[in-house]
Formats: structure tokens, sequence, C-alpha cells
């Protein structure tokens, strides 16, 4: 997973799929999110077919977190071309997010 800054998003809005975690340091369910989506992220179902962003929001990604309605944190988005096709909010557990991930994948 790569760490994401409001200056990416110009370079995400080039990608199919890609899936942004938006955090911040201080939150718990952040922090129990984001080795599941590191694991996702190099797993052989998803490694290939999405790219994977960390955004703190309250550092590198304030602009972006912002534009984008970030509430609550941990939100997730996922993206394809720059346009917003799923979110989720809250940490729903790793069955959740993978639903969501093979969602998006075939929409």
């Amino acid at each position: 997973m790569k760490i994401f800054n409001d200056n990416d998003f110009e370079n995400i809005k080039k990608e199919p799929l890609v899936a942004i975690q938006f955090s911040a340091s201080w939150c718990s369910p952040c922090q129990a999110l984001k080795p599941v989506l590191e694991k996702l992220s190099h797993s052989d179902e998803y490694k290939e077919k999405i790219s994977f962003f960390y955004a703190d929001v309250e550092n590198e990604a304030i602009n972006v977190a912002s534009a984008s309605g970030i509430r609550g944190v941990p939100t997730t988005i996922l993206y394809s071309f720059g346009n917003e096709i799923e979110r989720v909010v809250g940490y729903p557990g790793e069955a959740k997010i993978k639903e969501v991930l093979n969602k998006c994948l075939n929409l």
C-alpha cells in the first residue's frame, strides 16, 4: 500500500481501480484496517487489479479528504478513473472489504 498525498490524485484519475483508505494516526479502527488492506494489496487476487493507498486526513491528504466529503475515519473509497464508485465508512471486517473489492472488480 502506497502513502497517498493530495498531489497523487491527478495520477489516480488515470487508473482503472484505486482504493484509498482515509485515516488518522490516532484512530484505532484505522490502525486495525490498515494491515488488512496491506495484506489484500499483496494478494494474488488484487495486486495486479487494484492500486491501494493510505491517506492521512490530517497531513498529506487533507485537501482530497475534504473535497471527498470525509466526515469520519476510516473511510475507504474506491475510484475508477477518478470517479468514486464505492465508499465504506468504518472497519466492517475483512470479509466485507473483500466483498466490496470484488463488487468493484465486476462493475
